[in-house]
């Protein structure tokens, strides 16, 4: 026996490793890739493969742009002093064009021009089209896509009188368009472990099936009967979120929940089709093995149906038959996932079981609901804006519970995103497999075991000393961007800039426990520094918002004012010279003294690089006393600003520097001369685009013999000031990253 199994190992290991070679083989046939190593001008047939994707720049002011995945069918090309080349292809690219690409539909020919470009090793395309040319549209996609076009349409009409987060959360629940989901929304559905229900996934197919399958054995549809439902559901699933590769499989993984709740086969047989079916994925598309969703979408329904029946077979001794398997399905699937999400995104979600056991009941009707929506749009707008406002009942249940549940302090638990956290955490979750069958079958236990669950969710220890009593300034680990706190008082803070992502901000106010925050400055409109103004706002009561007068990128600047209305919070200009006291903070507003006209409507102000933008040049300067340090902060000001600020002639002298532009090499040797910081901060991302912190600048700070810490390396920064004596503390999960 043990013989066949390595036999089998060993065919299987090698048609991936043959598989892979074709995959290879297949991107790099035809001229496409070396056509791209030369950066060539090309006119292409395009079949689209996804819906675009409309995109911000966060460093400058580039228009927005569209991003489009699509397969080449012919190429023509000028190589050089050759002739035109003109093949017949299938290629698969990335398609980068202008805002015009967003009308582009799935399954649609377009012609285009454009330049091919190189893409990484190992990526999922052979290359990249960058075109600043409109498509031109060669033909319609298939009937069966313009019918399901309509569908998807007459949903979104259907639900747009209901609230923002009802109307993005609905569609999101039939056929995965994620696109009116809001960004706060999203951040806590991350947060309490939801996020499966707004997008395409295996677990959500599931969960329908889960509802619809029971409801055809009610009114009296028994053995093959229930596999044409489900069979029927998966294909009408697959037809309105269209046959792109995540919706497959989505739909492979339902089909593996089909057979086990179908099936008389039960554990052994689903495992086999679980089995087949990730083999056959894998040899037909062999990117899959880098896939964190489809690892994700395959834990989580092998931990349905290996773990579920016995949790759930434990929790019936004790409990109605019903409520064991609404509490074993979550369970189990979440606790395969975990230590996958952790790495993902450096937390652990205590409650992401409970979150799924309270919103799962409804994810059946809301989803149910939503299919008839469609339908009746095609019949009828007037009726299905009355089923549409009855699926949005249950939505709203789901969007409570990730509300409520994502506001809860200890929520979710900072975890290293390391080898070793994964790993210690993948032994725990084993751990808890061994031995939670125990705990499920005795109702004692299990109640003990939710009350101590409770209380770290409700009273969390958090780390140990972390962050430190007496803080007075945190560099917040935002990734590539910036977010400051101040400390103003009990609870209280000025915060300054919101960086990238609404969750990881609104998780470094969590840590530090700020409920109040009077004041949010923010220096420019760039994305990386206002587009995390939602987790700020989340559950604290804001006084005002701070801007520059500057209010380019228009599009970031109008998100800022529409947010600030919606929260009831006043938006105000700084201006320059402008004094403040806020709690125990105090700051002179040192800049910008002029603001440079904004660009004509549609036209844009960036330069062939990020550096020296008007938007950078724009960004509000402020020299801030707390405690007796002064704290020098400096938004992204590119030389040329700098020079300026210099030249009013005001006192740059600073104990605390946050440098310019995330550490950028554009930094001007007199103001860094001037500030004459003891301790100078970089906000960066890990592993960022741009290089930051630039070697350049690293060097220059350290010439002129000043402190040096990154969040890029260690992580969330925090300044003390305790008899007089300046001190920076890092996250003890992190090694220090301080440079002397």
């Amino acid at each position: 026996m043990a013989g066949w199994v390595v036999v089998g190992s060993l065919v299987v290991v090698g048609g991936l490793a043959i598989a892979a070679g074709l995959h290879t083989a297949a991107l790099r046939a035809g001229p496409v890739q070396e056509l791209a190593t030369h950066s060539a001008t090309v006119t292409v047939r395009l079949k689209i493969d996804g819906d675009p994707s409309l995109r911000q720049s966060t460093t400058s002011r580039r228009p927005p742009y569209v991003v489009v995945r699509a397969t080449i069918e012919e190429i023509r090309s000028r190589a050089g002093s050759e002739n035109a080349i003109r093949e017949r292809v299938r290629t698969p690219v990335l398609v980068v064009g202008t805002a015009k690409w967003e009308r582009v539909r799935y399954g649609q020919h377009v012609d285009a021009n454009g330049r091919l470009e190189q893409v990484e090793g190992g990526a999922e395309v052979a290359a990249m089209l960058s075109t600043r040319s409109p498509p031109r549209t060669v033909d319609e996609p298939p009937w069966w896509l313009r019918a399901a076009e309509r569908v998807r349409a007459g949903l979104r009409d259907a639900v747009a009188g209901e609230p923002e987060d009802v109307r993005g959360l609905v569609p999101a629940l039939v056929m995965g368009d994620v696109s009116g989901v809001s960004t706060d929304l999203n951040a806590d559905f991350q947060t309490t472990g939801l996020t499966h229900l707004s997008a395409v996934s295996g677990t959500n197919l599931t969960l329908l099936l889960a509802f619809l399958l029971p409801l055809a054995r009610l009114i009296g549809v028994r053995a093959r009967g229930l596999t044409v439902v489900g069979l029927s559901t998966v294909v009408v699933f697959i037809v309105l979120a269209r046959p792109q590769p995540s919706v497959l499989r989505a739909a492979a993984m339902g089909l593996i929940a089909l057979v086990a709740m179908t099936s008389g086969g039960g554990r052994r047989r689903a495992v086999r089709s679980l089995s087949v079916a990730v083999i056959v994925l894998l040899l037909l598309d062999t990117s899959l093995a880098r896939s964190a969703g489809f690892a994700l979408s395959v834990l989580a329904t092998a931990g349905i149906i290996l773990l579920g029946p016995g949790w759930r077979d434990a929790l019936a001794k004790w409990m109605p038959d019903w409520l064991a398997d609404a509490i074993s399905c979550p369970l189990a699937a979440q606790l395969a996932c975990t230590p996958i999400v952790a790495w993902l995104s450096g937390e652990v979600s205590l409650i992401a079981v409970a979150a799924n056991l309270l919103a799962g009941p409804m994810v059946g009707p809301a989803t149910i609901l939503g299919f008839v929506t469609a339908g009746a749009a095609l019949v009828s707008s007037q009726l299905a804006q009355v089923v549409g406002w009855a699926a949005g009942w249950p939505a709203r249940w789901i969007i409570l519970v990730a509300r409520e549940g994502a506001d809860l302090p200890g929520a979710a638990n900072a975890w290293p995103a390391t080898v070793v956290g994964v790993a210690v955490l993948a032994v725990l979750c084993l751990a808890l497999v061994l031995g939670l069958h125990r705990i499920l079958a005795r109702p004692i236990a299990m109640i003990l075991a939710v009350i101590l669950l409770a209380v770290v969710v409700l009273r969390p220890v958090g780390s140990l000393g972390w962050p430190p009593d007496d803080w007075l300034f945190v560099v917040c680990d935002v990734g590539q961007g910036d977010g400051l706190v101040l400390r103003a008082g009990d609870r209280t803070a000025v915060v300054v800039d919101t960086g990238p992502d609404p969750a990881a901000m609104d998780r470094c106010l969590k840590d530090l426990d700020i409920k109040y925050i009077p004041v949010v400055v923010l220096s420019h409109f760039h994305a990386d520094h206002v587009g995390g103004l939602a987790g700020v706002l989340n559950d604290r009561r804001v006084g005002e918002i701070e801007v520059t007068p500057y209010s380019s990128p228009r599009a970031e600047y109008d998100r800022v004012v529409e947010l600030a209305s919606r929260h009831g919070v006043v938006v105000r200009t700084v201006a320059f010279r402008e004094q403040r006291v806020v709690g125990e903070v105090r700051w002179t507003t040192l800049w910008p003294a002029k603001v440079p006209a904004l660009p004509p409507p549609g036209t844009s102000s960036a330069t062939s690089t990020d550096e020296g933008s008007p938007e950078n040049n724009a960004s509000i300067a402020m020299m801030v006393e707390l405690d007796g340090l002064r704290i020098l902060l400096t938004g992204d000001l590119e030389p040329e600003s700098q020079r300026a600020v210099v030249a009013t002639g005001v006192d740059l002298r600073a104990d605390v520097l946050k440098v310019p532009h995330h550490g950028s090499a554009q930094q001007d040797p007199g103001f860094i001369a001037a500030a004459n910081a003891r301790l100078a901060l970089i906000s960066a991302g890990r592993d960022n685009d741009y290089g930051h912190p630039a070697p350049r600048t690293l060097d220059l700070l350290s010439h002129d013999a000043v402190r040096t810490a990154t969040t890029n390396v260690s992580g969330p920064l925090v300044v003390t000031n305790t008899n007089n004596h300046l001190a920076l503390t890092t996250h003890p999960r992190l090694h220090e990253g301080v440079r002397r």
